[in-house]
């Protein structure tokens, strides 16, 4: 059984080095200005690689009877870019915001998951998020989504927390929380959006990432058989004897096993299948509609899907208990990073 350990309050211990391993919550402080960081030939990176070679990223999905919201920031160092999009289930829609920003223009993150603030905008247009002792406040305005929400989680639940190595001499440091209440308002055009029922995540991921990084995602929070539940399951990025892969029912958190995906890239509409080979995961998602995005610069690439749709099949938890995933919406992701 894969076993976490009490969550520190630096990541990087007093010989420069990351602490690895899952942890039972969030890490205080990420104080990357103590790690010692090398080069791939054991010398010691210049101020300006251990200043550019950090990646931050910072996600939101709320998901609602008729809607499912999402916004990111992504900082590179020499660039940042962001998105907010509503989906609407009922128009089969999205209508989105894209910012791209230069280095240290109409941005800001901090390498603090647990006390910290984030932020992206152009003029009034604008998404912020503030983390006070792991709570995630999140403010948008924009022309068609305006509002602040609080992301709230069960008493004792936890967090998926975890360092892995990353490469030759890289490390990441994953956060992710799937099935957390919605407190506060959201306006779509103006008009009130009932949250008593909605369900939330967030991901905050941070480090010394691949040059060439690629991964596949899946994320869900819905009600089935009158429990609340939410999972996050990946590959690529984690993949180094630790993976973030966790399923959460009524607040408790479960670990999970690494897991395969397998979907048809030239056929977006396809279906997908997503299991692990340990029985534990055997889920199949039903893409409804998608975002991509494709940039293709001198020192960035991406190449970026993102899914909006069902997922059905099951988990089953630490305790050997199935449960039985029932068309419950979430997102999948494909995605291509050069950075």
């Amino acid at each position: 059984m894969l076993k976490s350990k009490p969550a520190v309050d630096r990541l990087i211990n007093e010989v420069g080095t990351p602490i690895f391993g899952y942890f039972d919550d969030a890490v205080a402080a990420i104080n990357i200005d103590t790690f010692n960081y090398k080069n791939v030939m054991d010398k010691p990176a210049s101020r300006w690689a251990k200043h550019f070679h950090y990646k931050q990223f910072q996600f939101v999905s709320i998901v609602t009877e008729r809607y499912v919201i999402g916004a990111a920031i992504a900082d590179i160092r020499y660039l940042a870019s962001g998105f907010a999009y509503v989906y609407d289930h009922e128009d089969a829609k999205y209508r989105h915001f894209e910012w791209l920003k230069p280095k240290s223009v109409g941005y800001r993150t901090e390498p603090s998951p647990y006390n910290s603030s984030a932020f992206i905008k152009s003029g009034v247009n604008k998404f912020e998020i503030d983390i006070a002792q792991g709570q995630w406040i999140v403010k948008l305005e924009l022309p068609f989504l305006q509002g602040i929400v609080k992301l709230e989680r069960e008493q004792d639940s936890s967090p998926i927390a975890l360092c892995n190595r990353t490469g030759y001499n890289g490390w990441t440091y994953t956060q992710k929380h799937n099935a957390l209440s919605v407190d506060g308002e959201l306006t779509i055009d103006g008009s009130n959006i009932e949250l008593s029922s909605a369900l939330a995540s967030y991901d905050f991921s941070a480090g010394y990432m691949r040059r060439d990084t690629s991964w596949c995602w899946a994320s869900a929070s819905g009600k089935t058989a009158g429990d609340t539940v939410g999972f996050n399951l990946a590959n690529g990025v984690n993949e180094t004897g630790l993976n973030e892969n966790a399923f959460w029912i009524n607040g408790e958190r479960h670990l999970l096993g690494p897991v395969v995906f397998e979907f048809d890239r030239s056929e977006l509409n396809s279906e997908w299948r997503i299991y692990s080979y340990d029985g534990r995961v055997n889920l199949k998602y039903r893409p409804k509609d998608y975002r991509k995005e494709k940039l293709n610069f001198w020192l960035l690439r991406s190449n970026f899907r993102q899914f909006v749709g069902s997922f059905a099949g099951y988990i089953i938890d630490t305790h050997g208990q199935q449960h039985v995933i029932d068309e419950i919406t979430g997102l999948t992701e494909d995605h291509y990073a050069r950075w």
